[in-house]
Order: structure tokens, then sequence, then C-alpha cells
């Protein structure tokens, strides 16, 4: 039985790689096609430039200027996100006040809300401001939605035990919680990077792939947007395994305390 789950998974990892493979296809064709490195790069010209970048110490300067706020952004939220969640679990008439505020931020367009927010925020905080909001909604509605399916039988049998509420939460609501937690970070984080980024391309603070990403536009230097582009993409990737494997661990061990 293990066999063949190693061997599925291995059979799964070549059929992703291969998706990836045919899609840079797709995209050197393109570019072939095209023939014009202004309008449309080559996937190994990108990541060329990129390379280069990666030489400068402007580029980590930057990576780490954006990274910074927008994981500020996205704990902030997550963190947020968990609470109110939890006290709508608890008290309805603060599910029914959150509602329309979250809501409302949820339908709200990013741009207008960044335009918005420049008003009141400095440029270099707006990144943060932005990812929180984009990633609130996701994790309360989520994380609400983990702690409502808890098993009723098993909380009406903690209550006639007189099971304390940290153990109530800890061999209960936590169960019912992190499989939507995971859910909402695998949905949010690639949209939080795509709005902190946006709202760093509007405010264009120092040291951001924002401000980078503008100079390249400016310039025309379409190999250079590409490669920032590339750098983006990796590092949401990147920082999504690492948060779903951090929140998973904590899964496992507090399974492990409950057992």
């Amino acid at each position: 039985m293990k066999a063949t789950s190693t061997s599925q998974r291995a059979k799964n990892k070549l059929l992703r790689l291969g998706a990836v493979l045919f899609w840079l296809l797709i995209w050197q064709l393109g570019s072939m096609a095209v023939d014009q490195e202004i309008l449309l790069v080559s996937p190994v010209s990108a990541c060329a430039t990129l390379i280069r970048l990666m030489g400068e110490s402007s580029f980590y300067q930057a990576v780490f200027g954006s990274f910074g706020r927008i994981l500020a952004g996205f704990v902030l939220s997550a963190v947020l996100g968990v609470l109110l969640a939890a006290l709508s679990c608890a008290l309805f008439p603060a599910r029914v006040l959150l509602r329309p505020l979250l809501s409302t931020i949820k339908a709200t367009p990013v741009a207008s809300i960044t335009i918005l927010a420049l008003i009141w925020i400095r440029s270099t905080n707006l990144s943060i401001f932005i990812s929180f909001l984009m990633v609130l909604p996701i994790v309360y509605e989520n994380v609400l939605r983990g702690l409502d399916s808890a098993d009723p039988k098993l909380l009406e049998m903690a209550r006639v035990f007189r099971l304390p509420f940290a153990g109530r939460v800890r061999a209960i609501y936590a169960p019912s919680a992190f499989p939507m937690l995971l859910t909402a970070v695998r949905l949010s984080l690639g949209m939080c990077w795509k709005a902190g980024i946006a709202a760093e391309v509007i405010a264009q603070p120092r040291n951001s792939i924002g401000s980078a990403l503008q100079q390249a536009k400016l310039f025309f230097a379409t190999p250079e947007m590409f490669a920032w582009t590339l750098a983006i993409i990796l590092l949401s990737v990147g920082l999504e395994k690492l948060v779903v494997l951090l929140i998973t661990a904590a899964q496992k061990r507090m399974e492990g305390q409950t057992c």
C-alpha cells in the first residue's frame, strides 16, 4: 500500500512537471512567433535577466522589502481572521455585525482601496494594509466554516464531562479549523502577493518589487519586467509552501498532544 502511494505521488509530480514544461514551450513558441523582445521575451531571456538581477544588491533590497511588508500583512490578517472567526462562532451578534464589513472589503476593487488608502497611509506601509485587507475575509470565512463544522455530539460530550475550554479547542475546534485554514492559506497567499505588489506599483515605496516593475515599464525594459514577475511567482509559491508546512506541523503537534 505504501509503495503504491509513493508511486502515485511520483507520478503526480511528473505530471505537474510535464504541465509546467508544456506551458514553457508554449511561451517559447509565442516569443519566437512574435520575434520582438519588447513585446514578449522568451523564458530563457527572462531567466537570464533574473540571474543577472540576482547579482545586484538592489535586487535583494527590493525582494526583502516587499517580502517583509507582504508577510507582515498576511500574518496580521491571519491572526485577526482566526480571532474574529472564533468570536463569530461564539457570539452570533458578532457574526451579524462583521458580515457586511467583510463582504464590502471582499467586493471592493484593489485599485480603489489602494488609491483611497494613500490619503491616510504612508506609501511604505500601503502594501501591508492592502495585503491585510485582501486576506482577512478569506481567512475569516474559511476558519468560521471550519469552526461551525465541529461535531455537535463531541461538543455535547465535552460539556457533559466538563472538559476545559482549552481542551475543547485542542480536541474539537482545532481539528475542524485546521483544514479550512490550510485552504485559506492556499487561496489567499497568491492574492496577497498580487495585491501587495499592485499597491507598491501605485505607491512607489523605496526598496520594493513594485517600484522596480514600474521603473522597468517606464524604460520599456520588458526582460526585466518578466524577470521581476518570475521572482514574484517564485517568492509566492515558496512562501505558500513554507506557511503550509508550518501549519501542518502545528496541526500534527496538537493532534499528538491530544492523543
